[in-house]
């Protein structure tokens, strides 16, 4: 699925149709800095039911979010330097009691995930709007 983005109201239509396509407890979002990576998760967990104010998990690592279909956990590993970094947040066990795990910046993780069922959505901020795209 491919979307163009040119105002923040845009991302529901991404949501909406990403939602009913989501079959996979892993949704990895790749883009450079600034291209809405939290402003998709904000309003992805607004549509999953969640009451929980949502923000960057840039500091935190990860951030924690209660959704009536269960446990949404929201990584920024961008700070991560190597794959063991990222093992010791534990991410085996979150990714084992998740609803869903959203994974910003997952490249230092992403060969890990070899053999398991996950998603990709790529975020390219142009300047003018954002490109979007989810598989």
């Amino acid at each position: 699925m491919q979307f163009t983005i040119h105002t923040i109201e845009d991302w529901q239509e991404v949501v909406d149709s990403i939602l009913p396509q989501l079959q996979h407890n892993i949704l990895l979002l790749k883009g450079n800095l600034g291209a809405g990576k939290t402003t998709f998760s904000q309003i992805l967990l607004k549509n999953l039911g969640s009451t929980d104010e949502v923000s960057s998990p840039t500091y935190s690592i990860v951030n924690e979010y209660n959704t009536p279909k269960g446990k949404v956990f929201h990584f920024d590993l961008y700070r991560l330097k190597n794959i063991e970094e990222v093992y010791d947040i534990g991410i085996e066990e979150y990714l084992d009691n998740s609803f869903l795990c959203i994974i910003e910046w997952p490249e230092v993780y992403e060969e890990e995930l070899y053999g398991l069922n996950y998603h990709t959505m790529s975020i390219v901020n142009t300047g003018e709007n954002r490109e979007v795209s989810f598989e």
